[in-house]
């Protein structure tokens, strides 16, 4: 509809800590804030359509078996191996993760999802399941082993350095934002839950739909200023884009938030990054640290109330959500309930013999330093995907060693 709207977009990796080098394998963050007429809208994916877990309480736990070992603050395999291999939910994302896929050619050569199962509303009040998906104008690249540990000595900041430069010299990155919808009565009756965020979308059954395209011409001028402050939060939406049945999407609307008040301060709305391009009034906001407006004067900080003509919108009020009468609270546990072993094979399945060949010696460079019996427990997890897969890993173990 030839719509302008002005974003902020924030690339990183996801497990190694800040100022780690830009060609380590890993997953990269995709974090994209639109700037729009009713307020900021935060689109907080990775380069990849899913993710390590779909249980929100193994998040963290899964955060803590990737970080430093707690004695010897060193990378440790055994736990990272040991949480893969016991959860098998896993074992998607790390075939990805572990396949040539895995190390991404800087920050402008990757694509980018939402990874999240969302929903939309359309101008007719009706909803609708979809999924996000920016694909990359500059094609998708990636980094050998050997090149990317080139790099790490010899410039650990190569993505930065590339990204700036490109923009710097007007070669302005671009993405091309698509969709994915499904109607609530596909998602009632399809075979897998659309909601796990450990499976794909069939792209033969859900077909992409433009509707966007990105470009990014400008670098920050401060970067603590414009990049480290901007805090992003799935929170942040706008009318029309809403949250669906996906667990770990609804962890994420609470945690991340109170994650950045932590980190920045209570009043993050107030930092420019930050701040809504249209002025929105948020009376019962007020007060706590770092407050540097007039904290709304001598307006009531409650509402509604009867002396300031403040109102509701009326298109927010109007969205069509899901409302349930009744529900039981549980503990939601997934480790055995799906299938986590189709897409893999299917994954699998799709490599050449040489892509496989250095996924199995990929995966056995981190393998060859666990115990014995975590690599025999991570093979019998390989050989429920695909015969092929074990045997692989196993030759490429024995290889290692």
């Amino acid at each position: 509809i030839g719509k302008k709207t002005d974003v902020a977009v924030r690339f990183s990796t996801v497990i190694r800590e800040r100022g780690s080098a830009d060609t380590v394998r890993d997953v990269r963050g995709f974090a994209v804030r639109f700037y729009t007429e009713e307020g900021n809208w935060d689109l907080v994916g990775n380069n990849t359509p899913i993710f390590f877990v779909r249980d929100p309480m193994m998040f963290m736990r899964f955060i803590h078996s990737q970080k430093r070992n707690p004695q010897t603050n060193l990378i440790d395999y055994n736990a990272r191996w040991d949480f893969f291999t016991l959860r098998p939910e896993t074992l998607h994302q790390v075939t990805w993760m572990f396949s040539d896929r895995g190390i991404p050619n800087g920050f402008r050569h990757m694509d980018g999802w939402g990874s999240h199962t969302y929903k939309l509303i359309n101008e007719k009040n009706q909803p609708f399941y979809n999924k996000f998906y920016w694909r990359s104008e500059q094609g998708v690249e990636n980094l050998s082993n050997e090149k990317a540990n080139e790099l790490i000595v010899t410039d650990p900041d190569y993505g930065v350095h590339d990204l700036f430069d490109a923009i710097a010299h007007k070669n302005f990155p671009r993405w091309r934002l698509f969709v994915q919808i499904m109607t609530y009565q596909q998602a009632s009756e399809w075979y897998f839950n659309p909601f796990d965020l450990t499976k794909i979308w069939p792209l033969e059954e859900f077909p992409l739909i433009e509707v966007g395209l990105m470009t990014l011409n400008r670098n920050p001028s401060n970067y603590f200023a414009e990049v480290e402050q901007l805090a992003f939060s799935p929170s942040n939406r706008i009318n029309g884009i809403d949250f669906s049945p996906d667990k770990v999407l609804q962890s994420r609307v609470f945690a991340y938030m109170d994650t950045q008040r932590h980190r920045i301060g209570t009043n993050i709305h107030l930092i420019p990054v930050n701040q809504s391009r249209t002025p929105l009034i948020t009376p019962t906001q007020r007060d706590g640290s770092m407050m540097i407006g007039d904290n709304y004067g001598s307006r009531p900080n409650y509402f509604p109330n009867s002396f300031d003509n403040v109102r509701d919108d009326p298109a927010g009020n109007n969205e069509r959500r899901t409302r349930l009468t009744t529900t039981d609270v549980y503990r939601y546990e997934s480790s055995d309930t799906e299938d986590n072993y189709k897409q893999v094979r299917n994954l699998y399945e799709s490599f050449s013999v040489d892509e496989r060949k250095r996924l199995h010696e990929n995966l056995a460079s981190e393998l060859r330093f666990c115990y014995k019996f975590i690599q025999e427990r991570a093979l019998k997890e390989f050989e429920k995907i695909h015969p092929n897969y074990s045997v692989g890993v196993q030759l490429a173990l024995s290889n290692a060693n």
